[in-house]
């Protein structure tokens, strides 16, 4: 198990980050990662063992309320904190903070709004795909023990499994795609069962990926004819491809064929030639520049910066049964989106990730995507850091756009509560709550205007939005 992000947040020498190359005793000299290889099939390294190891759970939980105290106070900004700790000295530092804040009394409410977990040893489920990065990484780096959790992390072959598994009750919790738990509750694909959706995983991190037989039609109106994959019906990945289709007067279901593939298995359909691209997530877009049969025609970005892709997702029924195993579970998924989501981790997260029981991927794929700094399959390396970012808050509005492209293609039909599903489904305002309470920032507005493809979406008006394409089938 790795917890080295509880180092002691009031001493100097001791980072809260802990990339590899931090120096700080904690991580061990030379021990550095390998750099990311754009051309070299490396293998991972060795995961180093964390400084809080020895730590039972209720020093982690009193080390982890510390931690996000002190982050908070320096704006999560781990250079500043450790120059004022050496200036100052951990004791007096602790005095001064301690003056201030009363931090007995926060430990204290925190593991009393906690109370005791329902349950302890839970089975959350996730498809092998770097969306799903948080979490995987909470098992082998310590997150989930942290909040007193005994979670196995089980690799699933695909969305159609995770959900049917969810609904079943074999999952106390997944990894899904956005649109999955709003499609659940409404019985859309499958009978009607109450999900609730309390954080992204990622936003970003897909893209469109071609044969590379095709790189002369790198204009979407020489697609007409072609085979596309995407890895769920209802998914990120399949409406941004419609989207992006339509705006290019590509209808996506006369012009071309859209085939739901798992994603383990798009690069050996694009190989074998069943597909002529896929808008998949990663690492499979990587991959198949690495087995160099595919090239990365656009990462989703450019269709939509900052759109969400994966969450985290479980039942109403569990959380309600289980108020407190929820909320320590919770906790966890929001601590390790916000570690995944800082740059200097990253590479130390793919070595987590990389392994057969995880990802099962080379671990220079896993960096190109989550350093951002790849090679795309036509000759060039790009550095794109934002190419995937992980950001937990679960914006209505954000839910609200997917519900009108599901009213658009005629996945839903009939008049559409589209905030009042949304909220009840994507539970901004409690999550941002509690991101403040952990010490992180969050917006305390939980509706904004998007911008795809450079026009821009308004919730107040989604029916009108919806019915507002040339292409669609409404």
């Amino acid at each position: 198990m790795t917890t080295k992000s509880l180092g002691n947040p009031f001493d100097g020498d001791q980072s809260l980050i802990h990339a590899k190359t931090c120096g700080c005793p904690e991580c061990k000299p030379g021990d550095g990662l390998p750099s990311v290889s754009l051309n070299l099939r490396e293998t991972a390294g060795e995961k180093a063992t964390g400084s809080a190891a020895g730590m039972d759970s209720e020093a982690m939980m009193d080390r982890a309320i510390e931690s996000a105290v002190v982050r908070s106070v320096f704006g999560h900004n781990d250079h500043s904190r450790r120059s004022f700790m050496k200036m100052m000295g951990a004791g007096t530092a602790a005095a001064l903070l301690g003056s201030v804040f009363p931090m007995d009394k926060a430990k204290a409410a925190v593991k009393e709004s906690l109370g005791k977990l329902e349950k302890t040893k839970l089975n959350v489920g996730f498809v092998p795909i770097t969306c799903a990065t948080p979490i995987i990484m909470a098992a082998p780096m310590g997150f989930y023990e942290r909040y007193g959790l005994d979670v196995t992390v089980t690799k699933t072959a695909g969305w159609a499994v995770a959900r049917d598994k969810s609904l079943a009750g074999e999952y106390d919790a997944s990894h899904m795609l956005t649109p999955m738990p709003l499609a659940m509750t409404m019985g859309a694909g499958s009978t009607p069962e109450p999900f609730i959706m309390p954080a992204v995983e990622n936003i970003n991190g897909q893209a469109i990926v071609l044969h590379v037989d095709h790189m002369d039609k790198r204009d979407p109106k020489q697609w007409r004819g072609f085979k596309f994959g995407v890895p769920f019906e209802y998914s990120m990945h399949h409406f941004l491809l419609r989207y992006y289709l339509a705006e290019n007067g590509i209808d996506p279901d006369k012009d071309v064929q859209i085939r739901v593939v798992p994603p383990p298995e798009m690069v050996a359909n694009l190989r074998a030639g069943n597909l002529d691209g896929y808008l998949s997530p990663d690492p499979f877009n990587q991959r198949a520049v690495w087995e160099k049969v595919g090239f990365i025609h656009m990462l989703t970005k450019d269709i939509w910066e900052g759109h969400p892709c994966c969450a985290f997702a479980c039942s109403q029924k569990f959380a309600s049964q289980n108020p407190n195993t929820y909320g320590a579970l919770l906790r966890a998924i929001i601590d390790a989106t916000q570690y995944s989501n800082e740059p200097e981790n990253r590479k130390e997260i793919a070595e987590a990730i990389a392994p057969r029981n995880y990802l099962n991927q080379p671990v220079p794929v896993i960096q190109q995507v989550l350093t951002g700094r790849y090679a795309d399959g036509l000759g060039e390396v790009q550095n794109v850091p934002d190419r995937i970012d992980f950001d937990p808050f679960p914006w209505h509005s954000m839910g609200v756009w997917i519900l009108t492209q599901m009213k658009r293609w005629g996945y839903i039909e009939g008049d559409v509560d589209y905030k009042g599903i949304a909220e009840q489904v994507y539970l901004a305002g409690e999550t941002g709550k509690l991101m403040r309470e952990m010490g992180y920032t969050a917006p305390t507005e939980t509706y904004k205007t998007h911008t795809i493809m450079g026009k821009t979406f308004d919730p107040e008006t989604a029916e009108e939005y919806a019915r507002s394409f040339a292409i669609g089938r409404i």
